[in-house]
């Protein structure tokens, strides 16, 4: 009877700590994401405006270009897994969920910058062509992410496994793959219609 007891309170113990990490990976995305908003609208508005990345040339060109996918495979590939090798090894230490949160910030902060940048740039095509440009690798991104940060904000409670590994590997991995050959074919067509 005290075992069922014991085991309803640790159980009622852990339910509330997932629900408080939960509140808090949404809460420094959203503070990230503000941050990054008032930034680009306050501070860097003029840097922005005279930047060519969402230029009318820019984008032609982008849109004309026959892209090396093996090259392309290998930059993305550095791109998306360095910071993922930092985030496991920053994850042994003891200041595991202070970086995670730190990454989640950082992460809310370029969306509200990217985001303020494509409006100011091109109004509601630039919301459309940012949402292309995550299609559909982010959805295999975000849940490899997932996994790791909720991994680091629940140690000790939550554990590393196999399964999780072969999970995370096979989540990037099919990221990178969908963003090498099936994402500049996306956002080439849509870069047509304009």
């Amino acid at each position: 009877m005290l075992k069922a007891i014991l085991n309803g309170f640790i159980g009622e113990v852990f339910l509330v700590k997932i629900r408080e990490n939960k509140r808090l990976l949404v809460l420094c995305f959203m503070a990230g994401f503000l941050a990054g908003i008032l930034y680009a609208n306050l501070g860097a508005g003029d840097y922005i405006a005279g930047t060519g990345i969402l230029d009318d040339f820019f984008l032609e060109q982008y849109a004309g270009m026959e892209i090396d996918t093996a090259e392309f495979l290998w930059y993305v590939s550095y791109l998306r897994l360095v910071p993922v090798f930092l985030l496991f090894a920053l994850g042994c230490t003891k200041l595991r969920k202070g970086v995670a949160a730190a990454y989640i910030v950082w992460t809310g902060f370029s969306a509200g910058m990217i985001l303020v940048t494509a409006v100011m740039k091109m109004g509601v095509k630039g919301i459309i062509l940012c949402l292309l440009c995550m299609v559909p690798q982010f959805i295999c991104y975000i849940a490899g992410y997932l996994m790791l940060l909720w991994f680091l904000f629940g140690y000790p409670a939550v554990r590393w496994n196999m399964s999780k590994t072969v999970c995370f590997s096979l989540f990037m991995l099919t990221g990178i793959l969908l963003e090498c050959y099936v994402n500049p074919v996306i956002v080439k067509m849509f870069l047509r219609t304009l």
